[in-house]
């Protein structure tokens, strides 16, 4: 369809599969903006400080979510962490725990605890074991250091670990993580069906040269070529369901974004879904996208049903809440703040005009 030309879209709520909702005064700032970029269901990254490595902790931080807003369905995850054993994988399973996260030490916010080394081995009998309880593995796929010479990215250099796990582990749910490149698309469509990947909004609209200059849009990985984001956007509207919906937003303090060192990660939870919508309609104006590609149907398997199915959730009831995103002119503000005014974190793509968001029920 010719999303310019839409004034009013109807959709199922989006279910953002991978939020980073951080803790304390940040995460009560942020939740009860998760809605309000038209999600309602959430999988919950566990790089806290400390990092969730427990069962108990990860209820907890649960409990401390739905007190916020417990209109969400909150999916929880571990932080691969030596402490995560096959027998804390069983527990996990017993608990409803969706996931583990695996972080390559160093490589972004909150990831000094992260894994090192030849993890497919060391961390062997954790995997066996996540394959066992059918628990997804999740990961951040980069390698730590230095980008080599010849401009192949850290996530280009992970790939092969990606389809080693993938034939060691053949029935292990794997996603990776915000991709970023065209050849991690392409790797994750070589893997078996098991292999999923995701995508954030923002990859979709930002470019490497962005980054470097906008801290608001420097985040981890880093988004590439433009031929790279080219390849992103097709992936959403391929009707592939291999790839869904992560937005992968990542709040920080607006003071420490305008400071040195410019910490990693773009904060899009207000406006996630439109910020999707905003992209698919700039890729179709410029032919990125054929306009019969960009399907409600395409744009509501990325957005809703496919990362649902992937993590055993039911689809959307045909009768329950629908989000109708309409034309008013409203456009993305530069941040959201505290009550009292200490807090203000920014938004990316500040002054864009978007969709509105109401929830209807039928």
């Amino acid at each position: 369809m010719r999303l310019r030309d839409v004034q009013q879209l109807e959709l199922p709520p989006s279910a953002d599969m991978h939020v980073h909702l951080r803790q304390d005064e940040i995460m009560n700032l942020v939740v009860p903006y998760i809605r309000a970029g038209g999600v309602d269901t959430v999988f919950v990254m566990p790089n806290l400080q400390p990092p969730i490595t427990s069962v108990a902790a990860a209820l907890e931080y649960k409990t401390r979510l739905q007190s916020i807003d417990s209109r969400v369905n909150y999916l929880m995850s571990l932080y691969l962490h030596p402490s995560v054993t096959p027998d804390v994988i069983a527990e996990a399973a017993k608990a409803g725990i969706a996931g583990v996260k695996l972080y390559p030490q160093g490589v972004t916010t909150n990831s000094e605890s992260g894994v090192a080394g030849d993890f497919v081995e060391t961390y062997a009998p954790t995997f066996a074991a996540m394959e066992q309880h059918n628990i997804v593995l999740n990961l951040h796929g980069e390698v730590p250091g230095t980008v080599p010479k010849d401009d192949v990215s850290l996530e280009e250099l992970f790939l092969p670990t990606l389809k080693r796990l993938n034939e060691k582990f053949p029935r292990l749910r794997i996603v990776l993580e915000h991709c970023s490149t065209a050849a991690a698309i392409d790797a994750v469509r070589s893997c078996s069906s098991t292999v999923a990947g995701t995508i954030t909004a923002h990859h979709l609209y930002l470019t490497g040269d962005i980054s470097e200059i906008d801290p608001h849009a420097f985040c981890k990985p880093i988004p590439k070529k433009p031929s790279d984001r080219d390849a992103l956007l097709k992936a959403v509207c391929s009707g592939d369901s291999k790839f869904f919906f992560g937005s992968d937003s990542a709040p920080h303090p607006l003071i420490t974004k305008q400071g040195k060192p410019v910490p990693a990660g773009v904060f899009t939870q207000p406006y996630a879904t439109q910020l999707v919508l905003l992209a698919l309609e700039e890729a179709t104006e410029k032919g990125i996208v054929d306009e019969k590609a960009a399907t409600q149907e395409n744009i509501e398997g990325f957005l809703s049903r496919f990362g649902r199915r992937f993590y055993g959730l039911p689809d959307p009831s045909p009768s329950g809440p629908r989000i109708v995103a309409k034309r008013t002119g409203e456009k993305i503000p530069a941040s959201i703040r505290s009550a009292d005014g200490t807090l203000e974190i920014g938004i990316s793509k500040s002054e864009a005009t978007v969709f509105s968001l109401d929830y209807v029920s039928e």
